[in-house]
């Protein structure tokens, strides 16, 4: 079975108190464990000690990171976490620096990762309407999917040498939310890739 490192980014704020994005890491914790995998829960809330989270990086063999998209991103309080956790792993834990070489120093930017044998997920929970997305005629994402939208997350987790699993998201969450849906096919998500 897995080890799982499941990261709540959710950070509190007057519009969102997080109890949607605790509940599925909630879910996902039971169900995980049910299935005899071995999770570990960080949340941006707790005492973040770089060490330790290195240490739950190298014990994990799958990721899951749970969080709300605020403004096209994820929330401040993650990437602070990734400014202080991600960059102190280039020395090995996350990865070999960019992987570049001083006799080819134009390639292979970003194949440093010693992470190779982990996958990750990213599970988000959007206000926008899934409508929105894929299609040319809409107005924002101009026809861009929602992996397109993350791809700088996709990017960082593959600078460390890791895999993908299919993304997971929850959409139109404030206006209008359909809660049981969502964690019916969260579970239909989880039990297929873990």
């Amino acid at each position: 079975m897995s080890h799982v490192l499941i990261i709540n980014a959710h950070e509190p704020s007057p519009y969102s108190e997080g109890k949607l994005n605790a509940s599925l890491v909630a879910q996902a914790n039971a169900t995980l464990e049910a299935k005899g995998h071995q999770v570990r829960v960080v949340t941006m809330q707790d005492d973040i000690v770089v060490e330790e989270q290195l240490a739950h990086f190298e014990w994990a063999d799958r990721v899951i990171l749970q969080t709300p998209i605020n403004w096209m991103t994820i929330p401040w309080s993650f990437k602070k976490y990734m400014d202080e956790v991600f960059t102190a792993g280039m020395g090995g834990a996350l990865c070999h620096f960019d992987g570049r070489t001083p006799e080819q120093p134009n390639k292979n930017y970003g194949t440093g990762g010693t992470r190779t044998n982990t996958k990750y997920m990213l599970s988000l929970t959007f206000n926008a309407p899934e409508a929105s997305f894929n299609d040319a005629s809409e107005y924002l994402f101009q026809g861009k999917s929602v992996d397109d939208l993350m791809m700088h997350m996709h990017a960082n987790f593959r600078f460390f040498g890791m895999t993908a699993l299919p993304t997971f998201a929850c959409f139109d969450v404030m206006k209008n939310p359909n809660v049981e849906a969502d964690f019916k096919r969260f579970a239909a998500h989880l039990n297929a890739h873990f």
